[in-house]
């Protein structure tokens, strides 16, 4: 079997996760999840459970389950629906031909007969996915790498790197007005204090992460992508270790570009600067103030002071 080439991105909620997912779409040399990779089950507790949904952190599986019972363990659920009760999918009018059987035939076979370490779970987890998905734009070849997307699964970044020591970990931090503020789109958002908190819980839980894993964990700022996307997208394919390519200009999905909302592919309505900006006014003085009291300590860390549309919070 090929080498497994393994990068995984990572971000808080309305952190332009999606949206960067969907700008690697189209690179040639990359296969890019269809849809979140929620690879977490129930069997991982620790002190930050109560912080982050169990889907949405790096797994563990008990010993001496068969392959099967290992990949119903993965919750996966924006996936599974799709393909087991596809009118319940946000995803419906998506054109994934991927038979769910097929790729639980794959990801046994793949696995073999045992013991089944967590490294090669995951990685049978998406080969799986691209050998069962009759219709994706391009075929898994040998040196390509596997994307996937799980919101805020870099506070798992140790145990990642300890499974996959050549992983890539990219760690999307936004603003958390605009954040926020997108956040509130959602039927049942966050309250505004646990949403502060979970933010700073994520950025500096991962800053540490990149510093002691500086070759696997590396974190980029929303604004840069929104602000000068080919310079942030050529710094994205140097950390990867890919060629840069015009299709990480724009977002696409199976290699067809999205010209219109991104939307259900996540909760960040557009990926432009001015709509980075311009969505902080739609809070009002008292969200504005208690944003900037929770975290201007980090936000200084990342040199969003010196952004010109933050700056009126964050400077001294």
């Amino acid at each position: 079997m090929s080498q497994f080439n393994f990068v995984m991105i990572s971000a808080g909620f309305e952190h332009g996760g999606n949206v960067t997912h969907r700008h690697l779409d189209g690179h040639s040399q990359l296969l890019v999840y269809p849809f979140e990779s929620q690879m977490g089950n129930r069997n991982f507790v620790d002190f930050l459970a109560s912080v982050e949904r169990v889907q949405y952190r790096y797994p563990e599986f008990p010993e001496g389950l068969t392959a099967i019972e290992l990949y119903e363990q993965m919750i996966d659920e924006e996936l599974k629906t799709f393909l087991r009760k596809r009118n319940g999918s946000k995803f419906k009018d998506a054109d994934c031909q991927l038979v769910e059987s097929d790729r639980v035939a794959e990801f046994e076979r793949l696995l073999g007969s045992g013991p089944h370490s967590r490294r090669s779970v995951i990685e049978a987890f998406f080969r799986s996915t691209f050998a069962a998905w009759k219709n994706y734009y391009t075929k898994p070849a040998d040196g390509m790498a596997y994307v996937g997307y799980s919101p805020a699964i870099g506070i798992d970044a140790d145990r990642i790197v300890r499974d996959f020591p050549n992983v890539r970990i990219m760690h999307i931090v936004r603003n958390p007005f605009s954040a926020y503020r997108d956040t509130k789109r959602r039927p049942f958002p966050q309250p505004l204090s646990k949403y502060l908190i979970t933010w700073n819980i994520y950025h500096s839980t991962v800053e540490m992460y990149a510093q002691m894993h500086p070759e696997n964990v590396r974190i980029f700022r929303y604004e840069d992508l929104v602000g000068n996307k080919e310079a942030f997208m050529r710094n994205v394919a140097d950390f990867i270790g890919v060629d840069f390519e015009p299709a990480m200009l724009y977002p696409s999905w199976n290699g067809v570009e999205i010209k219109d909302q991104i939307a259900p592919w996540g909760t960040v309505l557009k990926s432009t600067e001015d709509y980075n900006a311009e969505i902080i006014d739609e809070l009002n003085d008292a969200e504005k103030a208690q944003i900037t009291h929770a975290t201007t300590a980090l936000a200084r860390h990342f040199g969003y002071d010196d952004i010109e549309y933050l700056s009126r919070f964050y400077r001294a």
